[in-house]
């Protein structure tokens, strides 16, 4: 299964007052992170998220777009986009 991979459309929500997947919005992922929206540290903070959450290694998950906007697109390895979402709202 190595060469799976989905793409995951994320809507970020930085300076929460906690780091958490709150659940589907539309069609994308929202995340709220404690991280401010500066110099990624946003984006790194969804990213080692989403890989603790679906038992991956931060390199499993990267970013494709979206750097500096809330709407944000990760690519997960290892992962049908259906394997994602259901491991990611459990």
């Amino acid at each position: 299964m190595s060469g799976v991979s989905c793409r995951l459309k994320v809507k970020a929500v930085p300076g929460a007052s906690r780091s958490e997947i709150v659940g589907r919005l539309g069609e994308a992922l929202k995340i709220r992170v404690v991280a401010p929206p500066e110099g990624g540290k946003a984006n790194r903070e969804i990213l080692e998220l989403l890989a603790a959450k679906l038992g991956l290694p931060a390199s499993g998950v990267s970013l494709v777009s979206g750097a500096s906007s809330p709407a944000k697109v990760f690519e997960l390895r290892g992962f049908t986009a259906e394997q994602a979402w259901a491991r990611l709202l459990a």
